[in-house]
């Protein structure tokens, strides 16, 4: 189980993250700015509002990430069981664990949509197309194409019915295969 563990962690230092999305600013906000072409400061958003559960979509083709994950200590296996060691020889203890050095921290906000609305259609539209259009100072359009819609276990239904579903009501599912699903048991509330 150490061993599991030990593969686990990485997930849940990045997705502990976007659940509480601060860095100084909220990581998901309604009042990031960037500087158009004539040098004025545009206010822009990277979240929905609401009381919903959250849910959350990433474009995680590029080179630098939403969320980074940064090992400077490879995980490793370590015991002391050793006839001579001191915690064998005088109280007769064998001990197991897990050495690692890492963290995880926020990479670029634009790339990332966090949202409290109810998981539909139209607020995963709404997301998308925020993402889409945001851009790098100077106004130039970032070009981002959402790819992962990362959801806790209690929208996995809905998350599912969204992405994976051809006919959603009786009609085309135009969102059908528009992401990777991604259901992460470290953001159950």
């Amino acid at each position: 189980m150490m061993a599991h563990s030990a593969a686990q962690h990485p997930d849940e230092l990045v997705f502990s993250l976007l659940s509480k999305g601060y860095d100084g600013q909220n990581f998901f906000d309604t009042e990031h700015v960037y500087v158009n072409d004539l040098g004025v400061e545009v206010g822009v958003s990277n979240m929905q509002a609401g009381a919903e559960l959250p849910w959350f979509l990433l474009d995680t083709s590029r080179p630098v990430k939403p969320m980074v994950f940064q090992e400077r200590l490879p995980y490793e296996m370590q015991r002391r069981d050793g006839a001579n060691d001191s915690t064998v020889f005088d109280p007769d203890e064998y001990r197991f664990g897990i050495r690692a050095r890492a963290n995880a921290g926020f990479g670029l906000w634009q790339l990332a949509h966090g949202s409290k609305a109810l998981l539909n259609a139209d607020n995963y539209a709404t997301a998308r197309a925020s993402m889409q259009v945001m851009r790098y100072d100077g106004g130039r359009i970032m070009g981002l194409s959402p790819t992962v819609l990362v959801v806790p276990p209690g929208l996995e239904s809905a998350a599912r019915k969204l992405l994976k579903s051809t006919r959603i009501d009786g009609s085309d599912n135009e969102w059908a295969e528009s992401a990777e699903l991604l259901v992460v048991p470290y953001l159950a509330a």
